[in-house]
């Protein structure tokens, strides 16, 4: 398009300047430099090199996503008059201006029937907390956590829920990355990134599928430049064309600032939503007929070769071709990239795994993968592009509602107890039982999870049901006013990951664990989550053997943690060494698998069923660059051009054929919800297809899920569009 932006650039050096201004020099100083893991992404950077270092050593490796994640942790508590006002007055404001009321300095509270907060004592606090939890039944809660909490504190939830008798543990990862999870155990016997940071240098070939890290992860950004620089390419899959990914001006190199930017995509192919998986049966096609494949390599080290290549030849490219409006020539030319390099790196993003067929998804990508041997051995590999700094560790040290009988028994051992048996409610599951009426209380440590869900209208009315909330939190979000209902909600203050009282933990994306010091002191009146969770567990659990005052000391926990999650073994003495590591038996340089027969396995996927009718368009809900997660900072979006957070991104040639001008305003329709009066922009994506912004869109999103990983489809819901 004649308007095309790039990303990055001086207006986000800009950006930074003045949001560090508005912080304050010192204060931005102090929490920017300081050893703590960075709070946005789980590219990850910080920890015991120093706060804007990654663990290359390379600096400085800073982005305006971790200035924002600063910004908000450095704001003054919300003054007390504030809660004056009712829930419905809170709810009204946006959420962006929710964050922007400040840090949440004191607990509040909201009894049954009441209409709104009001500031309580910690003593009030953490009395009506463990007398709502004793009254309810273990069986009828469930406890959600987000990916910010620590690993210490992560450890504590899980074990405290499970104590109070509850196997009901969920976390974030279920509206994210699980389908990778899933996909990656079956194939090659690991639910995470097979490489570390250091095999970025060494690739001649990344594959960036289903991602926008130009607006997600700007970091990566610079890994996927340093490629191009070395000649190596960069092919993107990506239904939308997006400015950041054709040409990043990178925001530390004064040379790519004054030539207006870097190349980034070497070759750009934008299958139509919800068809990736016949785009890679394509590539896979290709790479067969070109003699690409690597037979040794398969023959030595995969299972199930045979069924897979069978498949592929059954697989027509008139039909791959049709699902994906791709021609076969251009898919060829992508193959043939692949087919020439040395060492490939395929990172994805949510674009995958938001999917009925999620699992599936990824698990071609692993067969791509495994087809030409690039995956167990350096500078080549398998890499998810996490979210939230410590989704990852969060999953690791065990929130989550079925624990490996390794783990399970390990920590019975350890500490001489048992622990439920049933299994737990994963976080749609759980949602879904506090529809019904089956859930009577409910604890969220961080997070929004009302903004996480699909079906926004559905996910306020389960909520509401829920007799009694406990929230932990840095910020207040439209998840502690929408969904709250007639009952009862607690909301406590907790401290940033840089203002924690000991020092902590964090995983990122390459199974790399970093050690951040806290220590920082900003807020009079918040406490640590671990502190919260042992005094709340010395109070519903007195006779439990377990001394949770020890866990207020974060090395205890680590020890426990250590002792009883496989490849964490060196957490026990990190508070004495101060070694950051990567977690054991997960890179894989050597094609040593986990899985079952100890070789790769290769899925036959068949295309999914399609999802639009003829007169729907299939819509993927988005981020934005000025966002995290759900937290909204800016609500221009200025890669993409759009100044609302209300509007729709459509296909110019399909808002021609509409009689449609640009800003001009449709409503939006699905089977779940609808948005009225939504500005229509042109952008370059492929035709009937359409993007949103989330969590705004999420009204129009549905509650189905991936059968196997039980995450909704975000990226594809068939809408219809009426012109006002």
């Amino acid at each position: 398009m004649a308007d095309q932006k790039i990303g990055g650039g001086a207006r986000k050096i800009l950006y930074t300047l003045n949001t560090i201004r508005k912080m304050g020099v010192t204060k931005s100083s102090k929490a920017l430099t300081a050893r703590n893991t960075c709070k946005a992404c789980a590219l990850g950077m910080g920890g015991q090199l120093g706060g804007m270092t990654n663990e290359l050593g390379e600096f400085p490796s800073v982005c305006n996503k971790s200035v924002q994640a600063q910004s908000s942790d450095i704001q003054p508590a919300i003054p007390e008059e504030v809660f004056a006002h009712g829930i419905d007055d809170f709810a009204a404001l946006s959420a962006r201006e929710i964050e922007g009321l400040g840090r949440l300095g004191s607990p509040i509270f909201k009894d049954q029937g009441e209409d709104r907060y009001r500031p309580v004592s910690w003593d009030q606090a953490m009395e009506i907390a463990a007398a709502r939890l004793e009254a309810a039944e273990p069986n009828r809660t469930f406890f959600y956590s987000s990916g910010r909490s620590s690993n210490e504190a992560g450890f504590l939830f899980q074990l405290l829920a499970r104590l109070y008798g509850t196997n009901n543990v969920t976390n974030c990862s279920y509206y994210c990355h699980q389908a990778t999870s899933e996909a990656l155990a079956s194939t090659i016997g690991t639910g995470t990134s097979t490489v570390e940071i250091a095999d970025l240098s060494l690739c001649d070939l990344i594959f960036v599928i289903g991602a926008n890290p130009a607006s997600n992860h700007p970091r990566f950004i610079h890994q996927l430049a340093s490629c191009r620089a070395r000649g190596g390419q960069v092919i993107v899959i990506n239904p939308a064309k997006e400015p950041g990914l054709v040409k990043f001006a990178l925001p530390k190199s004064p040379k790519s600032l004054i030539k207006g930017g870097d190349e980034i995509a070497s070759f750009y192919l934008q299958p139509r939503i919800g068809e990736d998986l016949a785009l890679f049966k394509g590539i896979a096609k290709a790479i067969v007929a070109d003699e690409a494949i690597d037979r040794t390599f398969i023959d030595q080290h995969t299972q199930g070769s045979e069924s897979f290549l069978s498949d592929l030849a059954a697989t027509s490219w008139e039909e791959i071709v049709e699902r994906t409006q791709i021609e076969k020539a251009v898919i060829e030319q992508a193959a043939a990239l692949y087919a020439k390099s040395k060492s490939a790196v395929f990172a994805w993003g949510m674009g995958m795994t938001h999917h009925h067929n999620g699992v599936q998804n990824i698990e071609m990508i692993a067969n791509l993968a495994l087809m030409r041997g690039m995956v167990g051995r350096p500078g080549a590999g398998l890499l998810p592009l996490r979210g939230h700094s410590n989704v990852q560790g969060i999953g690791t040290i065990g929130v989550k509602p079925v624990l490996a009988d390794d783990v399970m028994h390990a920590i019975e051992n350890y500490f001489d107890i048992s622990l439920p048996e049933e299994k737990g409610l994963d976080t749609m599951a759980s949602m879904k039982a506090a529809d019904a009426g089956q859930i009577d209380a409910a604890m969220m440590m961080g997070g929004n999870l009302f903004a996480a869900n699909p079906n926004a209208e559905w996910a306020k009315c389960a909520l509401e049901k829920i007799g009694f909330k406990l929230f932990l939190t840095t910020t207040l979000n439209h998840g502690h006013f929408k969904g709250i209902g007639d009952g009862a909600s607690l909301v406590l203050p907790v401290t940033a990951r840089d203002e924690e009282w000991e020092p902590t933990t964090q995983e990122s994306m390459f199974n790399y664990v970093r050690l951040s010091d806290g220590g920082i002191n900003r807020l009079p009146s918040v406490r640590p989550e671990s502190h919260i969770l042992a005094d709340l567990a010395e109070r519903i659990l007195p006779d439990c053997p377990i001394d949770f005052v020890e866990f207020k000391h974060h090395k205890n926990i680590r020890k426990a943690i250590a002792a009883t999650v496989p490849g964490m073994e060196e957490l026990a003495g990190l508070d004495v060494a101060r070694r950051e590591f990567h977690i054991a038996q997960r890179l894989l340089h050597e094609p040593q698998f986990g899985t079952a027969s100890g070789k790769g396995e290769f899925a036959t996927c068949k295309l999914p069923a399609r999802v639009a009718e003829d007169d729907q368009y299939s819509l993927s809900t988005i981020r934005s660059e000025g966002q995290f997660n759900s937290i909204i900072y800016e609500e221009a979006d200025t890669y993409r051009g759009t100044q609302s957070r209300w509007t729709v991104l459509m296909n110019p040639e399909d808002m021609a054929a509409m009689g449609l001008a640009k800003g001009d305003a449709v409503d939006l329709l699905s089977d779940n919800g609808k948005m009225i009066a939504v500005a229509a922009h042109p952008f370059d994506i492929p035709r009937r297809n359409m993007m949103a912004y989330y969590p705004e869109a999420n009204v129009l999103t549905g509650t189905d899920v991936d059968p196997r990983s039980h995450t909704p489809s975000f990226k594809n819901t068939p809408v219809r569009i009426a012109i006002r």
